[in-house]
Formats: structure tokens, sequence, C-alpha cells
């Protein structure tokens, strides 16, 4: 185990952007995007971070961008420290396993979320009108049922602290028009297919997921992170059984600690018991090697 990285101050290196996870700095032509050991939940990053969690992250990223090409293009230049530039040889040692040099974007300012199960506040949504994102449902579903097929139900990308707010395919065409949002759906129905039938044979139900996309020039290509356990609701296939909540992979077990100590999902976040903490690390770690089939020296 790694001693853990809350966040990182690059001496020399021009940081940009600090997110819930990831740090962005800019580096001229690319910038370095370095995955922290931050956890949030509800928005909301917590005080205390889940030790390796950001190698894991970046691990499964780097796994799922290279089985996505055929699909889309993505924004990675290179992960291999050594070919970073000499600015950044003196943070090695912290950038190794957990970071990517990557291409400039224009970010689309929309979550491009598909759900293939319902849950979360999707299953809120049904549960009040029967939809979710304006999507009909079939009446009956119980909570983690499998809907009849993929939906996708966007959401704006809201800053740090605040809650991204669930919104239809028509608010999304207002938002960034009409031919990006029918490719950013179909793009992500396409990898969220190839993700839960590769996910599927190593034993994990991935329920529904996020991603995004970002603008070179007219080209639309995957950026930031690709189906892991903070994007996504990972399901150990064995023990699934609709009607309720499910096990998970993922920080579903912070978010089920944080409700059982009935937190008002307002920052700042509450501290988190060491069990917690390494639970957590432990449910990442699973995830990683199970789809992966390596566990990176963690």
């Amino acid at each position: 185990m790694h001693t853990p990285v809350s966040q990182t101050d690059f001496s020399g290196l021009n940081l940009i952007k600090r997110g819930k996870v990831r740090d962005i700095y800019d580096l001229g032509e690319h910038l370095l995007m370095v995955a922290s050991d931050r956890i949030s939940a509800f928005d909301v990053v917590m005080p205390d971070p889940i030790p390796d969690k950001g190698i894991i992250l970046t691990q499964i990223s780097l796994f799922w961008f290279e089985v996505m090409k055929p699909i889309v293009e993505n924004h990675v230049v290179t992960a291999d420290v050594e070919q970073y530039p000499d600015s950044c040889r003196p943070h090695a040692q912290i950038l190794q396993g957990r970071s990517m040099l990557v291409k400039k974007t224009d970010p689309l300012p929309i979550e491009c979320v598909v759900r293939g199960y319902i849950s979360g506040s999707g299953w809120k949504a049904y549960q009040q009108s029967g939809s979710v994102c304006g999507i009909q449902l079939p009446s009956g579903l119980q909570e983690s049922d499998k809907l009849p097929h993929p939906i996708f139900t966007p959401s704006t990308k809201e800053e740090v602290g605040s809650h991204d707010i669930n919104i239809d395919y028509a608010e999304t065409v207002k938002r960034i028009g009409e031919d990006h949002t029918a490719r950013i759906k179909d793009l992500g129905l396409a990898i969220y297919k190839k993700g839960t039938e590769l996910a599927a044979e190593k034993g994990i139900i991935i329920a529904d997921t996020k991603f995004e996309f970002g603008l070179m020039g007219d080209k639309i290509i995957l950026i930031d992170e690709v189906l892991t356990p903070d994007s996504s609701r990972f399901w150990p296939k064995q023990t699934y059984r609709p009607g309720g909540a499910q096990k998970s992979y993922d920080k579903q077990y912070v978010r089920d600690h944080l409700l059982s100590i009935q937190w008002n999902k307002h920052p700042p976040g509450p501290r988190l018991p060491e069990n917690v903490i390494k639970n957590t690390r432990k449910k990442y770690l699973e995830a990683l090697i199970q789809l992966t089939g390596d566990d990176y020296g963690l």
C-alpha cells in the first residue's frame, strides 16, 4: 500500500484545475491528468482519502481506453512516466501509475450517463414518475431490475460541491446541439454495450456509468475516465438479486455508510472510519483484479 495522495501541488508545473478526484496540469502541448486518492460521495469530497484509489482508477481507465479504441478515439498520449516532459521528472515517484499525459480538448459540458439497470437517482425518478430523464419505462420495475435495453440519461456537469442535474434529450440538444447530442448518445450506448459484455465475462455487472467527451476540432473523443468504480455502479454477478440495493465494488459502500449516519449531504463531508476506508480500498482493488487480471503490485 502506498502513502495516500490527497492532492498534488507539483512545483514547476502549472495546476489549472482540481476536480473531485483529478488534478490537471497544463504542460503546454498536452495536459497532465493526475488521479488523487480523494473520494467523493453525493458530489462532496470526503476528508479522508482511499489509499491507492487513484492508481486503481487510472489502470482501469487505461484498460478500457485500449479496449474501446475500435469504437472511439481517446485522449491518452502516454501513461509511461519515462516519456513525460522533463519538467515532470522530480515528481515521477508520485506520478507513477496514477497519471496520464493527455491531448487537450474542449470538454462537452454534459455527463453522458448510460443506464442498463434501474438504481440510484434513476430509481428515485422512476418511483416518482415512471420515467427517467423523460424516457418512459415499463411499469412494475423493482429496484436494481435490468432494463429492457440500456438508456441514455444525460446530466449537467456542475462544479465541485454542486450536484449534477439529470436532464432530458431536448435539454441536452439545447446545450450542445443536435449533432453532438446524437453522437454522444450513440457512442455512450456502444461503449456501454461492449463494456458490459466484457465485464459480464469477468463476473461483474456494470449497472450504469457516465462518460465524458471532448472536442478536438470537429471530432468527438473520449476523455477523463472510463467504466471505473468511481464513474459506474459495479455489482458482483454472483450476488445479483433485483428488488433492492446490491452488493458492489464501487463507492456505494461509502454512500451506504454516509446514509446510515444520516449525514445531510452538504460540505464538509464527515470523517470516514478506518474500516470503511479499508473495505472501500479492498472493493476497488477487487474490481481492478477481476477486470484486468493484474493487481499492479498493490
